[in-house]
């Protein structure tokens, strides 16, 4: 198909600025409780929802020790696009990389958490964002996509004017916790392009509702899938301490 990405070894430009803010333990998110690890990532089951035409999760058994079996081994059926999963390039641009050779350092290291007020089917801009962005990870918590297991088609989404203005701020990992960070009828993918065609990555399908705004250490790693435009990923958050967190 025809694109309007830049040329492929542009997306192994990091095109960072200077401009993001030194963090204080301000920054840091508030010890209300005695939990380590967030997960982020939800169940996959059959029950979760998957865009409309894609591949449901099913599994498929081939032995089973209930059965009498020495092992049990089965086989999963499903879009890479499931759950909470890392778009490669190649999702918008044939000639761009796949998942499997994406640079792993956007997916591990510092993050930030902001919370956003997003109206259903809104398209989020630069000044949707009231917290100010002092990380290179950043994840978008707007609550309009709020149970895996009903997909909803009018999530709130990132508008091309966010990712340029992210870009500028030295962003390289964008993440919401909704399917896509395009709108749902919004076929030629703009904020897709707008990412992926400066080099960053982008997490969709995460579960942030009960993760209080802040800094956090991600760890989001996408399987090494040759050729794939996307994967799964685990994805968590730990904790972190002004003393480490940019280790």
């Amino acid at each position: 198909m025809t694109s309007a990405l830049p040329s492929a070894d542009i997306y192994y430009e990091c095109n960072l600025t200077t401009d993001i803010k030194p963090l204080t333990t301000n920054d840091y998110a508030p010890m209300t409780d005695d939990k380590p690890i967030y997960d982020i990532t939800p169940p996959i089951s059959s029950d979760i929802k998957v865009w409309p035409g894609d591949t449901p999760s099913t599994r498929e058994v081939l032995r089973d020790v209930q059965r009498g079996d020495a092992s049990t081994t089965s086989v999963l059926h499903a879009t890479v696009h499931l759950g909470a999963h890392a778009d490669a390039p190649n999702h918008c641009d044939a000639d761009a990389p796949s998942i499997g050779e994406c640079d792993l350092d956007a997916y591990l290291g510092p993050c930030q958490v902001i919370h956003v007020h997003a109206d259903r089917g809104a398209r989020l801009l630069p000044d949707s964002l009231k917290t100010p962005v002092v990380a290179q990870r950043l994840l978008i918590a707007t609550g309009a996509y709020p149970n895996p297991l009903e997909f909803n088609r009018d999530f709130a989404a990132l508008s091309p004017e966010l990712i340029e203005s992210l870009r500028h701020r030295g962003v390289k990992l964008i993440g919401i916790d909704t399917p896509s960070v395009d709108p749902f009828e919004a076929e030629d993918l703009p904020a897709h392009r707008a990412a992926l065609g400066h080099g960053i990555a982008i997490l969709e399908g995460l579960v942030l509702d009960g993760v209080p705004e802040g800094m956090y250490e991600l760890i989001a790693l996408p399987l090494k899938l040759i050729g794939f435009e996307a994967s799964p990923v685990r994805a968590i958050l730990k904790r972190t301490s002004p003393q480490n967190s940019l280790r």
